[in-house]
């Protein structure tokens, strides 16, 4: 198997296993035990639930850590097609890696808060639960600060598919109007909370993009580009 090709199916093991991850943390964390809105019922959760919560947060850690191997090896995928411009989905991946990484602290935190630890019995259970709560607000906020770079990478990274010559170019056409839709979905969570007719077309887009991308990757490869494509001349 030639150099590129191992590159291009190691980019993709990688990105599926992102994935993998950080949908196996929203199952097994989010998604059952946090209750937005109901301070009381997910201090109950998280207090009967304590180590699935744990887990579930060292997962999206290690997700985390999957997710930027992931634009490294992207970034050594197509680098000979643009070097400045792979370095500009890495450094924006980075970010949103490093944001999303500080954002978990406050599910640290809420965790914490609801340990019953001796420390904290100045504190009403009431008062302790609605300061979790708003831990875990600050989170969800910091989780969709984080996708601005993580939408905003994926425009670099689908132009580069589009011109190396070596992926399909649909793919790259994909993930540019991803980038926008992204966007737009984050924005819409923070200017109009109500309104999520945004939500259900980023998401589409974004699955079929994202995966579409990914399964090429593991399944296909690439092949050796051109000596032009691969010098960055037409």
């Amino acid at each position: 198997m030639n150099s590129i090709n191992k590159t291009a199916r190691m980019a993709g093991f990688l990105y599926f296993m992102y994935m993998l991850f950080h949908i196996s943390a929203d199952m097994i964390g989010r998604s059952k035990l946090i209750v937005y809105g109901d301070a009381a019922a997910t201090a109950q959760n998280i207090i009967a639930s304590g180590w699935q919560f744990r887990i579930a947060i060292m997962v999206d850690l290690l997700g985390a850590v999957l997710f930027f191997l992931t634009a490294w090896a992207l970034y050594v995928l197509l680098k000979p097609v643009n070097k400045n411009i792979a370095l500009m989905f890495l450094l924006l991946n980075l970010g949103g890696v490093a944001v999303y990484s500080i954002s978990l602290l406050n599910q640290f935190a809420a965790l914490l808060l609801l340990s019953g630890a001796d420390y904290l019995k100045v504190f009403q259970p009431d008062q302790l639960q609605a300061q979790a709560m708003l831990f875990l607000y600050i989170y969800k906020n910091g989780y969709m600060i984080a996708q601005i770079f993580f939408g905003a990478w994926v425009f670099p990274l689908g132009y580069l598919v589009f011109k190396s010559g070596f992926l399909p170019r649909i793919l790259g056409i994909l993930l540019m109007i991803h980038c926008f839709t992204w966007l737009l979905f984050v924005f819409q969570f923070f200017l109009f909370p109500g309104f999520v007719g945004i939500t259900y077309v980023s998401f589409a887009l974004g699955f079929v993009a994202e995966v579409g991308l990914t399964l090429w990757l593991l399944i296909m490869g690439a092949k050796d580009p051109k000596p032009t494509l691969a010098n960055g001349q037409k």
